[in-house]
């Protein structure tokens, strides 16, 4: 399918917009086996998600899986994760928001390992909220609803967390807010290893530059900046068309 004049991306369904989601965001790093889900609410209640058989970078617009608020699976030829209850509970919780998603990624991983969040040594590294979030009581998989619950409650309005032993969480209004947020995040967290294995000379930028930048590309409410998706979309589809089959 090809764009119309003007457009720099065809029109995407929901399904195909998740399924790009997921090549997209394993480029990223976000590539941890076939741990790691992703859901987006729809209108009708339910939620879309990926399938727990397939690796991020294989989701097809058809593999796309449907799912009641229970987690019950409603249309689909896949299964769901079993730690599905994390973003039931999420959603619960966050009404503002349509996209959760969650995968152990190299680097974000690291630091919430070490119970730390990432200083901003850099711009790409402000482009997302302020404040991230920071769970630091691990108490087992998030496949055990009260362990999900309290991880839900501990991003509060957050819109990225470290689950302290575990790995991260992402949350948007939009596709492209969590896309955004999702990269920005793992760029901070690599850069801010990088700059302190230096060991000497880290300067952290300004507080008030950070949240300058934060509020030109990205808010509690929709992102600013829709080029950044577009141009991976077209990345993914350059590279295998058949992610929207």
């Amino acid at each position: 399918m090809k764009p119309e004049p003007g457009h720099l991306i065809p029109d995407l369904s929901a399904a195909a917009e998740l399924a790009l989601l997921c090549r997209i965001l394993a480029r990223e790093g976000f590539q941890d086996n076939i741990a790691g889900h992703i859901t987006y609410a729809q209108e009708d209640g339910t939620l879309l998600a990926n399938p727990f058989e397939l690796v991020w970078e294989e989701v097809r617009a058809s593999d796309v899986i449907r799912i009641d608020q229970d987690g019950k699976v409603v249309d689909g030829k896949w299964s769901i994760t079993p730690a599905i209850p994390l973003h039931l509970e999420i959603h619960k919780v966050r009404p503002d928001i349509h996209v959760a998603l969650h995968n152990h990624p190299r680097w974000s991983t690291i630091w919430a390992d070490s119970a730390r969040i990432p200083p901003v040594y850099d711009q790409t590294s402000a482009y997302i909220d302020a404040d991230i979030a920071l769970y630091e009581e691990y108490l087992g998989g998030v496949n055990d609803v009260e362990n999900a619950r309290a991880a839900a409650l501990a991003i509060g309005k957050a819109g990225c967390a470290l689950l302290v032993n575990h790995g991260a969480v992402v949350v948007g209004a939009t596709i492209q807010q969590a896309h955004l947020r999702a990269i920005a995040l793992e760029t901070r967290s690599r850069n801010a290893w990088h700059v302190e294995a230096l060991g000497a000379g880290a300067r952290q930028m300004l507080p008030a530059v950070a949240n300058k930048l934060r509020n030109i590309v990205d808010s509690p409410n929709v992102s600013r900046m829709p080029q950044l998706w577009q141009s991976a979309v077209r990345h993914e589809l350059r590279a295998d068309p058949s992610v929207l089959n």
